[in-house]
């Protein structure tokens, strides 16, 4: 074998789902990527601590290398009055392991935990943008229900607001 001989390794990992955990915090800004988010996942772990949110992570060796979060129950929809309704927000997966049906894996998690906690219903946003995240979410039965002009906002790191305004189709889907 040559130094120009193609070497290859395939490496077998486990990952384990779980909830977010403080020290994972500075983990989700995956090396500067999201540090802009810092107070988001701040935000969001405290809110898990209060029962209003969840952050699922599909953890390797103690990294996260993936992520869904969940808001549940949201009470200022009216016209949820048939049964719990959560939404999910927030999926992603480091690009190394993008394509291996981890995003997928991560829907799924988050369904059984809302079907074990007896939600009726949950949801997720598609950017227009991202045809790919609708197809994905189209096959785990999503279906799309309305347009929402996907205005938001976030403070960073730095204490600076942004302002977001990122076109949306929501997705809906029944678990029980």
């Amino acid at each position: 074998m040559t130094a120009l001989e193609r070497h290859t390794l395939c490496l077998q990992l486990q990952v384990i789902f779980r909830f977010a955990e403080r020290e994972d915090l500075p983990k989700l800004e995956w090396y500067g990527k999201y540090t802009h988010f810092r107070r988001v996942f701040e935000r969001t772990y405290e809110e898990q601590l209060r029962g209003l949110r969840l952050m699922l992570l599909a953890d390797v060796n103690g990294f996260p290398i993936g992520q869904i979060f969940i808001q549940l129950e949201r009470y200022e929809d009216s016209w949820r009055a048939m049964g719990k309704h959560a939404y999910l927000y927030s999926l992603r997966v480091m690009d190394a392991f993008q394509r291996q049906g981890l995003g997928s894996a991560l829907l799924r998690e988050a369904e059984a935990i809302l079907r074990e906690r007896r939600y009726a219903s949950v949801s997720i946003a598609a950017a227009k943008e991202n045809s790919a995240a609708r197809r994905l979410y189209e096959r785990h039965g999503f279906c799309v229900i309305a347009e929402d002009a996907g205005r938001w906002s976030y403070e960073d790191h730095q204490g600076v607001m942004h302002y977001v305004n990122e076109p949306c189709w929501i997705l809906e889907k029944t678990l029980r």
